[in-house]
């Protein structure tokens, strides 16, 4: 059996834990230098994951924007673009979205055993639907990923893909931006959602490296035994 990707979390949160307000509009939290480092650290990556809701409400493309990144990416014999995945339940997913219509590389779309014939159908060439099981299960997907040879997968949200891999023990990185405001709306998304965490106060993550991005702060941890 392949090794599964090393998972890398990324997120943007406002000092209460919002990843955006409950307005229309998306909320920019990061700054434009913390765009550039995001688009950095993508390029290190060979796949990137996002919730199908992610591409219902945002209409992503999840590319890398550098030319001098893609550029140097193709150098070495890969993709200038990452391979894109996506986590479906409903199998609501539009082919006309961005994250089916930009990008060179290969798009996955891992679905509920009882929508993945029909997301196949509707999304026809678009991308290859994987059946992930009844319910979803996201260390079959990392498998897959895995022997597909995908090495580092990094994962953007939203919150109920954070909460999966996180409380699964799947994720070996996390990187969490802190934005220097407050959104103080119950109605709002947040960071994560309930859930059983084994990053607990009995098993803490490891602050590996705290970086200030203007007024920005980013904290990044290991989080131990996530391979165990």
């Amino acid at each position: 059996m392949s090794e599964r990707p090393y998972v890398l979390l990324s997120c943007a949160m406002s000092v209460d834990g919002y990843i955006d307000d409950a307005s229309p509009e998306r909320l920019r939290l990061s700054s434009p230098a913390d765009f550039d480092r995001v688009d950095d650290v993508r390029a290190t990556c060979d796949a990137i994951l996002v919730g199908a809701g992610t591409v219902r409400r945002d209409d992503p493309k999840l590319l890398v924007k550098s030319e001098a990144r893609r550029a140097k990416r193709k150098a070495r014999g890969r993709s200038p673009d990452l391979v894109k995945v996506t986590v479906t339940w409903s199998g609501d997913l539009d082919p006309e979205s961005r994250f089916f219509t930009t990008g060179e590389a290969a798009k996955l779309v891992y679905a509920h055993s009882q929508t993945a014939h029909e997301v196949a159908a509707r999304l026809g060439d678009r991308a290859e639907v994987v059946d992930a099981g009844d319910p979803v299960s996201f260390p079959a997907m990392l498998n897959d990923l895995g022997a597909r040879g995908v090495r580092r997968l990094m994962v953007e949200g939203g919150g109920g893909i954070h909460t999966h891999f996180l409380t699964s023990g799947l994720v070996d990185e996390l990187q969490l931006v802190v934005a220097p405001f407050f959104i103080g709306d119950p109605s709002a998304p947040r960071f994560v959602k309930s859930g059983v965490f084994p990053q607990s106060p009995g098993r803490p993550m490891r602050l590996e490296e705290v970086t200030r991005i203007g007024n920005l702060a980013l904290l990044r941890y290991l989080v131990g035994g996530a391979r165990g």
